[in-house]
């Protein structure tokens, strides 16, 4: 999937779900060690740079939590590439885009309205219809993600030609 979506939108930057992968790699543990194996993961996606983080991803293998679950390890290898990019943003950028949950709850709210109308006669109809619900749901946003402003100016910086086009 990650290779077709980069093939039909060749600038975007693809980034994996810190959260979706802390919880996959939670999955492997027993319910009582969780709390540990989370805490041991922190320095993989706290580190300063991806140079930093595969080291803490390398010295996390090698301990005793990468011994009892390489299945963790392979996972987090796995998702590396497009676990990468999140690097590239400093640590305020990084607490508005390390979850896709904002994304997934706007997307299953555009599920169910299209379910519950099942077919339409064209596709303005349909375009009208997802229009009006991203403005019902939008409506009920009472504030920005914090460090919006940051991560905002951080994008016109990283995005420029394409940020701008957008914002205009």
């Amino acid at each position: 999937m990650p290779e077709a979506l980069a093939a039909t939108y060749p600038e975007a930057t693809l980034q994996t779900c810190i959260v979706h992968l802390i919880r996959n790699s939670l999955d492997y543990a027993g319910w009582k060690e969780r709390k540990q194996l989370a805490a041991a993961l922190k320095p993989i996606y706290n580190a300063a740079s991806a140079e930093a983080a595969e080291a803490e991803l390398c010295e996390f293998e090698e301990g005793p939590w990468g011994q009892k679950l390489p299945t963790v390890v392979a996972s987090w290898r796995r998702a590396w590439s497009n676990v990468i990019p999140f690097f590239a943003f400093p640590p305020a950028v990084r607490r508005v885009i390390y979850t896709t949950n904002a994304i997934e709850s706007v997307n299953s709210r555009l599920r169910k309205i299209i379910k519950t109308r099942g077919h339409f006669p064209n596709d303005e109809a349909a375009t009208k219809l997802i229009w009006r619900a991203l403005r019902n749901i939008t409506s009920e946003w009472s504030r920005a993600a914090h460090d919006w402003k940051t991560a905002m100016n951080q994008f016109a910086i990283l995005y420029e030609d394409r940020f701008t086009k957008v914002m205009r």
